[in-house]
């Protein structure tokens, strides 16, 4: 017997995951981190949604919703996952969940079907990936009668960094009746105790044709103009983009505010399915302890540590030797530029000090030191007035664009592999240990014409030294004007 009910796994992958810095940046967020286990979180999202097919369950190719400035993040993560998306749809703005999931929806209609959406955020783990597929195929087969399902996580302490649902039994399902805010601790210890509540999963599943009738149903205005936007796409390969000045125009609302806390004793049938299979959504580095191995202590560490005489503490060492001395219930976080020491309790409150370093217009909030771009990455590993050094690697067949700098010039050394050097109207090709000079004002590129990684030294020299001193006149990836 064939399946008979068609499943589009739809991935939110925007999130920025401010409360898990130093780690996690605007430009390289927690979601494409390796934070349990060996794959990133948003490669686990994929596999533990592939997973759910069963014989009457097909599951699809992945629909992924993120931002431009991700997309090749994305790419790349799922190449080495070896998976392929139905489509990448990106924002150019964010507009919170409700406009993704809409977009995601009008994307699922557009080969005439309905299928089932199960809508997952990237950043969140599970422990037990048989009960986590056991409670997701239930909440398939309730969507595929018109039902809304909610994963509901069973709670296993007074948590404060959590949404709740309030639920009461019914046929097949729990019914939702109602969701509410995080609650301060002494809320959160009597929602434990009183027994009907859940924690907030942000999954759940629905058909793609129930999404857009319950929405148009509570907030009409976000259809309109959001179809506006799918109206106005463009389409490059697996990269769907909606109309930029259409989709801001589009209000800005959650999936839950939108839509989900107006069903209870709507129309809409919602129900809740419990899921009790580890769940975690490293919203915070207390968080990532909890989940982490741990010792004898209770320490759980990363990367090169030492400790000593501590307890119930995280450190995450990045690029150095960091060692711990006499500490309790502490993060400690450190990375090529940034080191971050909390109080676990307080550990939520880390996005406070990443709005400091925005409202200050530092970059560390924004990029770690090593940067990752769609042709490889950059390193920089020093700099002083008038200079900059970057080691630059460029991948196989990888081209960066044809530009130009105004304030700097640039000499450029081979480490490893072969360099394809454009500068003005010449062309030269460079193996290990040879070396070339970009003049100011000169339109250059570099590519890597082998089969190996590239690695060149770069030593940047003038005035201005900074990313926006750019002026690409021909790229690979769509970045100029």
């Amino acid at each position: 017997m064939s399946p008979s009910i068609s499943v589009l796994p739809v991935v939110m992958a925007g999130g920025s995951g401010t409360r898990l810095w130093p780690l996690s940046r605007a430009g390289f967020p927690k979601q494409f981190l390796v934070l349990s286990g060996n794959r990133s979180l948003f490669q686990q999202a994929v596999a533990r949604l592939a997973a759910l097919g069963d014989n009457d369950i097909a599951i699809g190719d992945p629909l992924v919703v993120g931002n431009e400035e991700h997309r090749f993040l994305v790419l790349d993560q799922l190449r080495e996952a070896r998976v392929s998306p139905r489509a990448l749809l990106l924002e150019p703005v964010g507009r919170n969940t409700a406009p993704a999931l809409t977009l995601a929806a009008l994307q699922a209609l557009e080969d005439g079907q309905d299928p089932v959406l199960v809508v997952s955020p990237a950043d969140q783990t599970v422990t037990d990936p048989e009960a986590f597929t056991r409670s997701l195929q239930k909440a398939i087969r309730l969507a595929a009668q018109g039902s809304i399902a909610i994963l509901g996580v069973t709670p296993d302490r007074p948590e404060t960094g959590y949404g709740y649902i309030r639920s009461t039994p019914g046929e097949g399902a729990d019914r939702v009746a109602q969701f509410v805010e995080k609650p301060d601790e002494a809320t959160a210890q009597r929602y434990i105790a009183e027994g009907d509540y859940s924690w907030n999963s942000g999954m759940f599943v629905l058909k793609a044709s129930v999404w857009l009738e319950a929405l148009r149903h509570f907030q009409p205005a976000m259809v309109e103009a959001t179809e506006k936007a799918w109206a106005a796409r463009a389409v490059d390969a697996q990269f769907v983009r909606p109309g930029k000045a259409e989709f801001a125009a589009v209000p800005s609302d959650s999936v839950d505010y939108a839509v989900m806390e107006r069903c209870p004793g709507s129309k809409f049938d919602i129900c809740m399915v419990s899921l009790a299979a580890g769940w975690n959504d490293l919203g915070a580095w207390d968080a990532v302890w909890q989940v982490a191995e741990k010792d004898a202590d209770g320490n759980a560490k990363v990367g090169d540590v030492m400790m000593h005489d501590s307890q119930n503490t995280l450190v995450h060492a990045s690029s150095r030797l960091v060692s711990v001395v006499g500490l309790k219930d502490v993060v400690v976080v450190e990375t090529a530029d940034a080191v971050m020491v909390a109080d676990r309790a307080h550990s939520q409150e880390v996005k406070k000090i990443v709005g400091q370093l925005g409202a200050a217009e530092r970059h560390e909030h924004t990029l770690h030191r090593k940067v990752y771009r769609p042709w490889g990455w950059y390193d920089s590993i020093d700099a002083g007035p008038r200079f900059q050094v970057k080691r630059i690697m460029v991948k196989p067949g990888a081209t960066l664009s044809l530009q130009m700098h105004h304030h700097r010039a640039e000499h450029w050394i081979v480490v490893t592999g072969t360099a394809e050097v454009t500068c003005g109207d010449k062309k030269i090709l460079l193996s290990e240990n040879q070396s070339t000079y970009i003049p100011l004002g000169q339109t250059h590129r570099l590519a890597n014409p082998g089969k190996v990684d590239l690695e060149i030294i770069e030593v940047q020299s003038g005035s201005y030294l900074g990313e926006d001193d750019i002026v690409r006149f021909e790229d690979t990836y769509g970045r100029t004007g």
